[in-house]
């Protein structure tokens, strides 16, 4: 690309799934870091392979941080995310280093493998509740997202009578231009769960809210940390239950093959993380300095967005990167990022996508979509990336 020439424009529209987008993977073969114009029409430079996303997520020069934040360079525009970016680059780390000391012990093995019968059981009152419905059904809306949303409320210690509003106001806060119906939401958010900690710090119980009471003295502060837990995870789990039903009623052989052995289940999850979101999963961040990396060199202030879905189909580490394999070894994918901003809450979310693959096609052997796979579309306008609906029968 010559420097006079317009960057290429990444669009916040509707995608087919289970497949890179043309650009993402002309962008990919051209080259390892790619200067790009977001969807909110700045430029930015998109990591677009493995190796570099890998030494990115390892450089403490890039944080969520900017000399100017009201007036730097988004991916998209949201108050929420502008929420997190802040002018004092040391801050922004030390806000960071706080977080995962908070949260790292939240998710413990310990934690999540005394979890699991209870995410069992909610996984089968879930599943109940979505047949009961009759067929067909939207898997989507009625399984996989309340699903999702139990079994992290019950983690974090959210009532279940007050779940449904949380998602209606999640859904405010993932909405694209306009601020106005975000910050509506983020303030709604901060308080339903700050007042909770107030609850629970009179009254604790053991769940994440409960400990972090222990540590933390404010419930106006641990109310954005949980809201944090809630936006970051429930997408991503919810989608990822979907996306992985596609998968396994595209491929009945590897279905069975994981259903009748653990290991391989286990390794279907894996593949699952790996190639379900193909592209599209963006972390911004800054450089807070000038950070050579492939054949450029990314200026202090300059957007960086870091996919870590698109460089699951980099084929210099992955053979055939856009065929579904359950056995592929290794399987280095990076959707749960990596180094310090590895995500904490993967061992709950390979559980919970695991035990709802294993309840989903063992009670349900012939659940298969009501619709062709090629009609099926991911969400646009949001920051979310999953679909809206995934229409089954069974």
């Amino acid at each position: 690309m010559t420097r006079s020439s317009a960057p290429p424009a990444l669009k916040a529209e509707a995608s087919p799934v289970l497949h890179l987008s043309p650009l993402l993977r002309e962008l990919q073969s051209r080259a390892p870091v790619c200067k790009v114009r977001t969807p909110a029409g700045d430029e930015g430079w998109l990591v677009t392979r493995h190796a570099e996303l890998k030494q990115l997520l390892h450089d403490e020069r890039l944080a969520r941080a900017h000399t100017d934040p009201a007036n730097a360079p988004r991916y998209v525009r949201n108050p929420f995310l502008d929420l997190l970016v802040t002018d004092d680059i040391d801050q922004a780390r030390a806000i960071h280093t706080e977080m995962r000391s908070l949260l790292t012990p939240q998710f413990s093995a310990r934690r999540i493998m005394d979890l699991e019968p209870r995410v069992q059981a909610l996984a089968e009152e879930a599943l109940n509740r979505f047949t009961d419905q009759g067929q067909p059904a939207d898997l989507h809306g009625s399984f996989s997202l309340p699903y999702s949303l139990s079994v992290l409320c019950t983690l974090l210690g959210v009532p279940a009578e007050e779940q449904l509003r949380l998602v209606a106001v999640l859904t405010k806060l993932g909405e694209l231009d306009d601020p106005a119906r975000v910050q509506e939401g983020q303030d709604e958010l901060f308080g339903l769960l700050s007042a909770l900690a107030r609850r629970k710090r009179a009254e604790p119980e053991d769940d994440v809210i409960s400990r972090l009471c222990l540590r933390v003295p404010s419930d106006e502060r641990i109310g954005p940390i949980a809201a944090g837990l809630l936006f970051a995870g429930l997408d991503s789990a919810a989608s990822h239950v979907d996306l992985g039903v596609v998968l396994f009623t595209q491929h009945p052989d590897q279905r069975a093959a994981a259903l009748a052995d653990e290991k391989l289940m286990r390794g279907a999850v894996e593949e699952i993380l790996r190639c379900a979101k193909a592209g599209g999963s963006v972390l911004p961040r800054y450089a807070t300095a000038d950070v050579p990396v492939g054949d450029v060199t990314i200026k202090a202030g300059d957007l960086v967005l870091l996919d870590f879905t698109l460089v699951n189909f980099d084929r210099t580490v992955f053979d055939d990167p856009e065929l579904f394999d359950i056995r592929r070894a290794p399987n280095p994918h990076l959707t749960f990022g990596h180094g310090m901003w590895h995500c904490i809450g993967a061992p709950l979310a390979r559980v919970l996508l695991r035990t709802a693959y294993t309840l989903l096609f063992t009670r349900l052997p012939d659940l298969r979509l009501a619709r062709p796979v090629e009609e099926l579309q991911m969400l646009s306008g949001q920051l979310s990336g999953g679909l809206p609906e995934l229409p089954v029968t069974w």
